[in-house]
């Protein structure tokens, strides 16, 4: 029996993975349980600094650490670095969730807690876990694939109940009136479902969604 060739079968196989797999659970774990309460901003990788929408992810970002919030991001350009811009000017944590892709994604210079991921999976359930409000500014396949996971794991009370924000009318718009004519209409969700997300313009917005909602469920409401 060739051990040599057995035990190169096992590092290669999926069995091996789960200790990568654990590893990087691990590994964000112990660090993300050190930021303490966070926010997720999602956007597209490909949004260019001029862009209207790159500049309210800054402001966003800035606001949010005056607040006192970890700002978490997936680590790399457009809309995440700008996030990360944000909060690090803000002289708050700023978290990136690094992944390793073959275009797109490279770390932005403004991540004081930087965290590397193999796994799209593990990233994803970082991205939840330990935040407390989700932010969607305009994006691609990977924002609406965030977007939904959140939905769905906050309607089914898989997670602690939590604000779900989309920056930009304009562009979710379209989503929106889908949503409400294909999948409320047609009763493939009910109509309180239509409430769990909301959609505004500016990065004050934003703030004042998420400072209300912790005011209210840390039994802090003002008069």
């Amino acid at each position: 029996m060739d051990l040599s060739n057995s035990i190169y079968d096992f590092t290669q196989g999926d069995t091996w993975r789960i200790f990568r797999i654990m590893g990087e659970f691990v590994e964000a774990f112990e660090k993300l349980a050190k930021v303490g309460r966070a926010v997720t901003i999602f956007g597209s990788a490909r949004t260019k600094p001029s862009d209207p929408y790159y500049k309210k992810a800054v402001e966003t970002g800035r606001l949010l650490a005056k607040e006192k919030f970890a700002v978490i991001t997936g680590g790399g350009p457009g809309i995440m670095e700008a996030a990360n811009k944000g909060a690090r000017n803000g002289r708050g944590v700023s978290v990136g969730l690094n992944i390793e892709l073959p275009f797109e994604q490279k770390p932005n210079r403004y991540q004081t807690h930087p965290i590397m991921f193999h796994y799209f999976f593990c990233r994803k359930v970082c991205f939840v876990k330990y935040s407390s409000a989700f932010v969607y500014f305009p994006g691609g396949f990977g924002t609406l694939d965030e977007l939904f996971e959140a939905l769905t794991l906050v309607q089914t009370k898989r997670i602690n109940e939590a604000p779900v924000i989309l920056v930009g009318r304009k562009y979710w718009k379209g989503l929106g009136t889908w949503l409400g004519q294909a999948l409320s209409r047609g009763k493939f969700i009910s109509p309180p479902d239509m409430g769990l997300f909301h959609v505004v313009d500016e990065p004050e917005e934003v703030s004042r969604i998420i400072r209300r909602f912790c005011q209210v469920h840390n039994g802090t409401e003002e008069d």
